[in-house]
């Protein structure tokens, strides 16, 4: 049993396929949300009601003008907990 050129190709799509997943997966790189007094009552709406409904607190403090504001360069500030995870307890 030989391998044909095609054969060949679909085993190297297959590899390059494997080899993209592996290169993306890994450590979260954004930062995580502290369990800290500011954020742990949050926490319990999330395991409660999800993250949606704790997302809607999120603006208190970090809109322009709260005392925590999102950087300039920030991507989305409607789904927080989609990048953002909990630190460990």
């Amino acid at each position: 049993m030989s391998l044909k050129k095609r054969d060949l190709t679909f085993l190297a799509v297959v590899a390059a396929v494997f080899g993209v997943f592996y290169l993306i997966s890994g450590d979260i790189k954004t930062a995580r949300v502290p369990y800290d007094d500011n954020h742990k009552q949050y926490l319990a709406v999330v395991q409660t009601d999800g993250k949606m409904a704790a997302e809607k607190f999120c603006g208190e403090c970090h809109q322009p003008d709260g005392s925590a504001p999102f950087p300039k360069d920030h991507k989305s500030r409607d789904r927080c907990l989609i990048c953002h995870k909990w630190e460990e307890r």
